[in-house]
């Protein structure tokens, strides 16, 4: 059967096997990297003293809903393809997609590497850009791989970001919102100058995924509330960087809100200009354009299904919108994205669809 258009997921996810970091830290941190253990004829990993069993929900594409669950018996329990790049690209075939753009799960095998210890944090943040350039290697021109970088030590993160493009990977994961400890700057705060500079030079997108942000108290313990009201939040990080003048300085800068959605962006967009017209005079604010102009030039922004989004393209900006799999978490398509893609572009032109499904995605990653 003919397959009439390509197809770029611009946001799936790995999940490693916390192995990869005693393997792959220096020997000082070695002793420190998460362990695991059978416990109950289950699979556990202890990490800083604290004791977790698997996400379930970081590989379950493809499962029935009703099959859902939270904890897995072992990291390996779901698709392979988050940790076996073979076992992905066999999965990719069956879902059409012709490249992958992959994120980490916050996670080492589906279990979250918390620590204060920042230092030890970037330890691990290179552990994990080691093992993300050596699972893309297996294919370059499918497998685009995000590093990760501290956002919190400017001359680190460029220096990462560097090692990073030289091992292959093609853009940057930060926070969505920074400030997550005393000292942490905001997007508005120049002292990011350097790293907004760098990205431009190595022309790789900075990242800022759905869920990198402190939860309000309490929240994080309600699934559907969390679920259902975060993906707005990234209007944050956007407006910072839109009028703190950060796109207007680096107009090569590419931002990306990651598995956001779009379809919020529709009031987003004429709003910022509503308010700079109303607000620059006496707030003495001078930008050369529109907000919308520099979002539209400057920003990416991820989906899965959000008809609302396809529907108010134009408002948006076609150029803004990417669709995405988000293989193998519990929100993807896999294994009927096409279907899920025809669906929410019916009566669609096929040349915007083609754009939105792949085109820009081609663009901003360079997949030929």
């Amino acid at each position: 059967m003919s397959r009439p258009y390509r197809i770029i997921s611009a946001d799936s996810h790995v999940n490693p096997s916390p192995a990869i970091y005693a393997e792959r830290l220096p020997r000082e941190y070695r002793d420190r990297a998460p362990k695991v253990f059978e416990k109950g004829g289950e699979e556990v990993a202890v990490f800083e003293g604290r004791e977790e069993k698997f996400e379930m929900l970081a590989s379950v594409a493809g499962m029935g809903y009703e099959n859902y669950k939270a904890d897995a018996k072992s990291y390996q329990e779901g698709r392979a393809g988050g940790y076996d790049a073979k076992a992905r690209l066999v999965d990719m075939d069956t879902d059409g997609i012709q490249a992958d753009v992959l994120f980490g799960s916050g996670s080492g095998g589906g279990v979250r590497l918390k620590t204060e210890d920042r230092p030890f944090r970037f330890a691990l943040m290179q552990a994990y850009n080691d093992w993300l350039g050596d699972y893309c290697k297996v294919a370059p021109g499918r497998l685009i791989g995000i590093a990760e970088i501290p956002h919190w030590d400017v001359e680190l993160a460029v220096g990462e970001a560097r090692r990073a493009r030289k091992m292959g990977l093609r853009g940057v994961a930060i926070p969505a919102i920074p400030t997550i400890a005393p000292g942490d700057r905001s997007y508005l705060d120049r002292v990011y100058e350097p790293l907004w500079s760098a990205l431009e030079e190595l022309e790789m997108p900075a990242h800022m995924h759905l869920g990198t942000r402190p939860v309000t108290a309490g929240i994080d313990r309600n699934f559907f509330v969390r679920l259902s009201t975060n993906k707005a939040v990234m209007a944050e990080p956007i407006a910072s960087m839109l009028f703190s003048g950060v796109l207007e300085r680096h107009p090569e800068l590419k931002v990306v809100s990651v598995e956001s959605g779009v379809g919020w962006m529709a009031f987003l967009v004429p709003w910022m200009d509503n308010v700079y017209e109303r607000h620059r005079h006496w707030t003495k604010l001078r930008l050369p354009e529109k907000p919308s102009h520099y979002f539209q030039r400057q920003v990416r922004a991820t989906f899965i299904e959000d008809p609302v989004g396809v529907r108010e393209r134009h408002t948006i900006g076609i150029s803004v919108i990417m669709w995405s799999n988000d293989y193998p978490h519990s929100d993807s398509t896999w294994p009927h994205s096409r279907k899920a893609i025809d669906e929410q572009f019916a009566g669609v032109p096929a040349a915007d669809r083609d754009a939105m499904v792949y085109g820009n995605a081609a663009a901003l990653y360079g997949v030929k």
